[in-house]
């Protein structure tokens, strides 16, 4: 069986994706877990806090660029590092949106 090739842009992107998805509902999950899903999202958006809170769900991509870094995935690197770029846009579109 062949071993998967962690060292590519696809693999980055996807980390780079998932990883701040999957603290931002683990943050929801942690701290606002009596209330719906949907009525989070409505909170966070009237209260304007959704584009601190995005911004903070990035940090974790520091963590595995880092590691992309120090074992010489430099592909990988790249795409996490598009990824958090991606999600800097979004930021920005949300930080114009909510006034």
């Amino acid at each position: 069986m062949r071993k998967p090739d962690l060292n590519s842009q696809k693999t980055g992107l996807v980390a780079g994706l998932v990883l701040p998805l999957l603290t931002f509902l683990v943050f929801y999950l942690i701290r606002y877990s009596d209330i719906t899903f949907h009525e989070f999202i409505r909170y966070v958006w009237f209260r304007s806090i959704l584009a601190p809170l995005l911004s903070l769900n990035i940090l974790p991509n520091l963590v595995i660029f880092y590691l992309f870094i120090r074992k010489n995935y430099l592909f990988s690197a790249r795409g996490v590092l598009f990824a958090t770029f991606s999600y800097a846009g979004v930021i920005l579109i949300v930080k114009v949106l909510s006034g």
